[in-house]
């Protein structure tokens, strides 16, 4: 093999693309339809040196040029613009945002930092300065997560108007070095961008991804992203590593030369280069470990140049030219002298102001193959420099950088100083999950450093509890409640109450991501008996606690220490919390659509005009999300959507769609779907869903979903909305507001369904296990349909003959009444919903009340909500159709009919075409047909109508979805009740009476 090898050309790079015909065809086709307007993002997996990056240059190249090399930029055929970003491995973490940074760092090389501005809504860009200095200061941002959603906001509409201009193809290398942020907002832009040719391609090591990578459950969730492409790249057949060599070598492999690489490198391109490389060294024959194989290029360079290569390993994946000559103490002369052997030799990348290793396999192997003096000489170098001279950091943030490079030092005093630093400035760049990584270094340094609490200003508690706030901040919920259980560990509650109050309202949030609702509630109860002085600690637990009672109904408790909260607040100075008392104090007056609702109105109006003034968009949305709850409350729908689409609108603008978003798109879809503009409803439904709602408030739009598609008759889509709510929702902890509507839909989609006996068995669940009379605005309902579900057993033939069931529906609407005995009926859509649960509870005790019906009907008509309108008009069709007045039934159905026919409620009107069918009215003659019901059901009436036909007892089984056991039960019946011997005789009584059509 030796002297087969050792003739080859020691240009080890093939200028021939081989074995990527087909993916490579892949990606210009879906470039193709880009260009056409429709997003996409590709997911280009493969081993280590596979040739990902190859792939990915050869797409660039011909994108960059195909269609558009004539300058065109009629969008169809622009040139491609290309932005290229790759994770940076500085530790476990990776380095927050790095390929973002690196993109807006060539975009302002490119087009500058004032037409990047033009791009943006009002010229603001002050959010991307988190992630490059240039764009301006950044600002201090008391809501983490609102500048967190505001920066990816940002990002987004930068994207999307850079598409504008021309193709935008944008490229993230390595993602599988991705720390948690910049995870964060790639899954942001893949599932928002919805509109524009934008193309993201994002490359990663499968063989680096093992079962407990982060990367893992990114990729599984945006595979079911549409628009998202999945690419393995497969190690290159026997025949095409003899391509590759062939153009290495210029000239066609001998087999033996094909066999023997072929077996070592196993096809992956960067082992075959390798491989073919070591024909340098005649005598060395083919390295036996990969790391020999990686590092053959190099030792074949001189020793002066390897030295420099192993300095600049550790500087990363990029080093700048003057910090390597710094470090490395070369003049400029030298520093290119000795470097050029290594670019010339292809391990060294010479960009516009540094250089990178062709591969990170080759930096890694270059790294290890430092001795353990030589490794913590060279990272100090490095922090020695960049302390000295920040700007040379290659990276956004040299705190980061230096952070590293001094742990990697091992200088433990240094480290953790610059550990806590960088802490600072990943909490100003909205890194959190970084932030958590750098405090954590923190905590692990803490007892190895003398005097730590006076070298960083704060104590170990304190570290643990802004590492808990952070780890809040980004959903790190284990990790946060570990850093809460260990600073209590620490603290007396006797000594320092006011210290574990703060403690408790950290670990209270954590605990409700967790939906550990009575612990949360727990856990602020016992802040609120430690915070007891009038301090600023307790104005902050107060805060905290006034919502959770809010939420859970418990107004009395919640009033007064809102009015404390007031109170204190005011005496501090602190208008936030004073604005944020307000606000719950005026809902509670409200009393869900009751009380004095202009006065309350007036407060929250008057709070959300101070919210604005404060400059806090939490605030001002909070104010929104009850205003228009207290309208819709009211019944007062179309100002009630104004509100709500005005914060809705608000939520995108300022970053806080995912987190308040949820809210004001529910109560908007609430407010619509109750005025009867189904379709405006959907519109809003599909944006707030589109904006990647956090999991746990995602539900308030699947509601809405849910009870539209019901109310069409979609129910593929129903169960689609209830497999997807998230577990807050379902839970028997769940708060009324989530929980109720939940039941609610439930107890109405298993009725759709015909399954009474399970609907019946949510109503028995909901009665004895939830609380049904703390929250009004949501018991209602649930109490409506319960009903309901009582009175379905009484009516319907399949279950009217089974006792067990109708004792438990018996059981239930005695419960029910008492429950609906208790509870307010204040305000007009309460008192809508009390007066159809009347008519309900006549209907499940077997009277089908016309008056009361008529009185639903007629609440319902007043508040403008037109399809519970239309429903009761049904029930009063039907039970004026049972009193002989078939013209009174005729005038309901056929409004009930337009009504259903507008709003698309096909169920509806299948209930109103079949009664007509049933009561012999035609809904377009207003003449109505004389009939007479004979004493029968509705159920028998429909099945005479079968019998009528001819039909069998399975034939009438099958049509109407019951046994045929209940079939002849029927019959039998019919045929008593009409006093006739046989069914043909049964038939003859039917049509002599005009029973059906």
């Amino acid at each position: 093999m030796t002297e087969v090898l050792d003739d080859m050309n020691p240009s080890v790079v093939s200028p021939v693309f081989v074995g990527r015909t087909a993916e490579l065809a892949m990606l210009t086709d879906l470039y193709t339809a880009v260009r056409q307007g429709a997003p996409a993002a590709v997911l280009l997996g493969g081993e280590a040196g596979v040739g990902k990056t190859r792939l990915v240059n050869e797409f660039v190249d011909l994108v960059g040029s195909a269609d558009g090399s004539d300058g065109s930029d009629d969008g169809a055929h622009a040139t491609a613009r290309v932005i290229v970003g790759g994770c940076l491995w500085l530790s476990s973490a990776g380095l927050p945002y790095a390929p973002f940074t690196a993109m807006l760092r060539q975009l302002v090389r490119d087009i500058g930092l004032d037409e990047i501005a033009a791009l943006m809504p009002g010229g603001t860009t002050r959010d991307l300065a988190r992630l490059l200095p240039g764009f301006g200061e950044i600002a201090a941002e008391p809501d983490a997560e609102t500048g967190r959603v505001r920066l990816f906001e940002q990002m987004l509409t930068l994207l999307e108007r850079l598409a504008e201009r021309a193709p935008l193809v944008l490229v993230i290398e390595d993602a599988h070095w991705a720390d948690r942020s910049t995870r964060d907002l790639l899954t942001f832009l893949i599932r928002n961008l919805r509109h524009g040719p934008v193309m993201l391609l994002v490359t990663y090591r499968s063989d680096d991804l093992h079962r407990a990578h982060p990367l893992r459950p990114m990729l599984a969730e945006l595979g079911r992203v549409g628009g998202v492409v999945g690419l393995d790249l497969p190690r290159l057949a026997r025949g095409e590593v003899a391509a590759q060599l062939g153009g290495i070598l210029g000239r066609p492999a001998e087999p033996g030369l094909v066999e023997a690489v072929y077996g070592r490198s196993e096809g992956i391109p960067l082992f075959v280069e390798a491989t073919a490389g070591c024909a340098g060294d005649p005598g060395g024959g083919v390295p036996e470990s990969l790391r020999d194989l990686l590092l053959a290029g190099v030792q074949r360079l001189p020793e002066e140049t390897q030295e420099l290569l192993r300095t600049a390993s550790a500087g990363g994946e990029r080093v700048g030219h003057e910090l390597l000559a710094a470090v490395s103490g070369l003049d400029d002369r030298a520093l290119t002298a000795a470097l050029r052997p290594a670019v010339d030799g292809n391990v060294l990348v010479a960009g516009t102001d540094g250089y990178t290793f062709r591969h990170a396999l080759i930096r890694e192997a270059v790294h290890e193959d430092l001795l353990p003096g030589e490794h913590s000489r060279t990272h100090r170098r490095f922090a020695e420099v960049i302390e000295t001279e920040p700007g040379m950091a290659a990276t956004r943030d040299a705190a980061v950088t230096l952070a590293q490079h001094w742990y990697a030092a091992h200088d433990n005093e240094r480290a953790l100083l610059a550990a806590w630093r960088a802490a600072a400035a990943l909490a100003a760049s909205l890194a959190y999950a970084e932030q958590v990584e750098m405090l954590g270094r923190v905590l692990e340094l803490w007892d190895r450093v003398p005097n730590t609490a006076e070298l960083v200003g704060s104590d170990q508690v304190d570290v643990l509890l802004l590492t808990a706030e952070a780890a809040t901040a980004c959903g790190e919920v284990e990790r946060g409640l570990a850093m809460v259980r260990a600073a209590l560990a620490e603290l007396d509650e006797e000594r320092d109450p006011e210290r574990v109050a703060l403690l408790l309202t950290c670990r209270a949030r954590l605990r409700g991501y967790k939906g550990m609702l009575p612990e949360q509630l727990q856990d602020l109860r016992k802040a609120e008996r430690l915070a007891a002085g009038p301090t600023l600690a307790r104005a902050t637990v107060l805060a905290r606690l006034i919502c959770q009672l809010l939420l859970r109904g418990l107004d009395e408790e919640c009033q007064a220490f809102s009015a404390e909260s007031l109170s204190l607040a005011r005496r501090l100075g602190d208008r936030t919390i004073a604005v944020d008392a307000i606000v719950t104090l005026a809902t509670i007056a409200a009393g869900e659509g009751g009380g004095d609702i202009e006065e309350n109105l007036r407060d929250l109006y008057e709070a959300h005009a101070e919210a604005k003034e404060l400059g806090s968009d939490f605030l001002v949305l909070r104010s929104l999300i009850n205003i228009s709850h207290m309208l819709e409350s009211a019944g007062r729908h179309d100002l009630a959507i104004e509100a709500a689409r005005e914060g809705f609108e608000l939520t995108q603008r300022v970053g806080r769609a995912r987190i308040q978003g949820p809210f004001l798109a529910g109560n908007l879809a609430e407010s619509l779907i109750s005025a009867g503009r189904w379709t405006e409803a959907d519109q809003v439904l599909q944006k707030g869903l589109e904006l990647d709602p956090a999991v746990s408030l995602s539900g308030y739009l699947l509601l809405a979903v849910g009870t539209l598609a019901l109310a069409r008759g979609e129910m593929a889509a129903v169960a689609d909305a209830m497999r997807a709510m998230p577990a807050s929702f379902t839970s028997d902890h769940a708060i009324p507001q989530d929980g109720l509507p939940y039941i609610r839909l439930l107890i109405d989609w298993r009725l759709a369904e015909g399954d009474i006996a399970a609907a019946l068995d949510r109503v028995h669940h909901a009665v004895s296990t939830l609380d049904l009379t703390v929250r009004p605005r949501f018991s209602w309902p649930v109490l409506v349909s319960a009903m309901r579900a009582c009175a379905e057993v009484a009516t319907d033939a399949d279950t009217v003959r089974d006792d067990a069931l109708l004792v438990r529906a018996t059981v239930l609407r005695t419960e029910l009444r008492g429950l609906a005995d208790r509870l307010s009926a204040s305000g007009r859509a309460m008192a809508a919903y009390a007066t159809t649960f009347a008519a309900e509870s006549a209907r499940a005790a077997g009277m089908l009340d016309r008056t009361a019906w008529d009185a639903a009907a007629g609440a319902w008509e007043d508040l403008g909500d037109p399809y519970p309108f239309a429903c009761a008009l049904v029930r009063a069709a039907e039970a004026a159709a049972g009193d002989g007045d078939r013209e009174g039934a005729a005038g309901r159905l056929r409004r009930a009919a337009e009504v259903a026919d507008r709003l698309g409620a096909v169920p509806l009107r299948g209930q109103i075409d079949h009664l007509a069918r049933r009561a012999r009215i035609s809904l377009t003659d207003r003449s109505p047909a004389p009939d007479s019901s004979a004493g029968l059901t509705p159920r028998e009436r429909e099945v005479l109508r079968l019998v009528a036909e001819g039909r069998s007892n399975r034939q009438i089984a099958d049509e109407l979805f019951i046994s045929a056991k209940t079939a002849s039960v029927h019959v039998s019946n019919i045929l008593g009740k009409l006093g006739v011997a046989g069914r043909g005789e049964a038939a003859a009584v039917a049509h002599r009476l005009q029973l059906f059509d």
